[in-house]
């Protein structure tokens, strides 16, 4: 069974995982599964903001390419950078258990934004990101960022900025934990929709794979997602607009808190709200329905 993925270490990471569930569930050998490396756009084009190349889009494309050719069996993608909609005839329906969703805060010099001096530059390419931090203190500034950890790592070392983010996920799954100055919690920083899942996609008619999955399923993650994702795809979904939210388990509900916010920090609309966990898809629709309408039809003038 052929299992593509990016080919940066995080991604051979969270595949060589999903390989090791796999074994586990099934009594397999290691060989019965092989890794196949697929480059993206993303991975390739560096040099710009992902909204200038296409989105999220941008990382999954070619090998969801793969997937329906069949050179592949099954794709491994972190789920914060999958677009709301998988191309006709293939599905994920499998999500292994969610890592920390906590950002990081990654800085030589200091361990909080609020002590540095007006003009500090703060890396980071990701809109939510960037936006977040300008609501919070629009006194910095905020640079372009890109590249995988290690590439971003390097940069802080090289004075690129003073000080970045990264996802707690990332890092614990890299066992590279001890560049973090210190988590930041939701109150302070929501993540991304889906920070710190991994999700599997396969071809919607593969039923082998379709019973092979369900084996290594997560429930309470597949849950959450299900409530974020749907806030996601009625908002917008792309690359292109700072969204936050995160769902949560108490028993059988789901508390879900969501944001919108401008690129530049000038305005943050916030919603926080509870329901049955079996209704959590609806509550992600109904707060975006809800946070559109408060936002007014200019909040987004500014994509054109």
């Amino acid at each position: 069974m052929k299992i593509g993925t990016r080919g940066s270490p995080l991604a051979l990471a969270q595949a060589y995982e999903t390989r090791d569930r796999l074994v586990a569930a099934f009594d397999l050998p290691e060989t019965a599964f092989e890794i196949v490396i697929i480059t993206t756009t993303g991975d390739r084009v560096i040099d710009r903001p992902l909204k200038e190349i296409g989105g999220k889009g941008l990382f999954t494309r070619e090998i969801e390419d793969a997937l329906l050719t069949g050179d592949i069996d099954l794709a491994v993608h972190s789920m914060k950078d999958m677009p709301v909609l998988q191309p006709e005839g293939l599905i994920i329906d499998c999500y292994l258990p969610r890592e920390d969703v906590r950002d990081a805060f990654i800085c030589p010099t200091g361990r909080n934004l609020s002590e540095m001096a007006p003009g500090t530059k703060v890396g980071s390419s990701s809109l939510r990101r960037r936006a977040q931090v300008l609501v919070a203190h629009p006194q910095l500034e905020v640079v372009e960022f890109r590249g995988n950890v290690q590439t971003r790592l390097r940069k802080l070392d090289e004075g690129v900025a003073a000080c970045t983010f990264l996802a707690m996920a990332g890092l614990n799954r890299l066992k590279r934990t001890e560049v973090i100055t210190r988590a930041l919690e939701p109150e302070e920083m929501l993540p991304a929709v889906a920070q710190g899942a991994i999700g599997i996609e396969r071809r919607r008619d593969d039923s082998g794979a379709a019973m092979m999955l369900e084996a290594i399923h997560h429930g309470p993650t597949g849950q959450r997602l299900a409530a974020e994702r749907a806030f996601l795809a009625a908002l917008d979904g792309s690359c292109e607009t700072p969204i936050a939210g995160l769902a949560e388990l108490q028993g059988g509900t789901l508390r879900l808190r969501g944001e919108i916010l401008r690129p530049d920090g000038s305005e943050r609309l916030c919603d926080d709200r509870s329901a049955p966990v079996e209704d959590g898809a609806e509550l992600g629709r109904a707060m975006a329905v809800d946070l559109l309408a408060q936002a007014g039809p200019d909040f987004f003038d500014w994509r054109g």
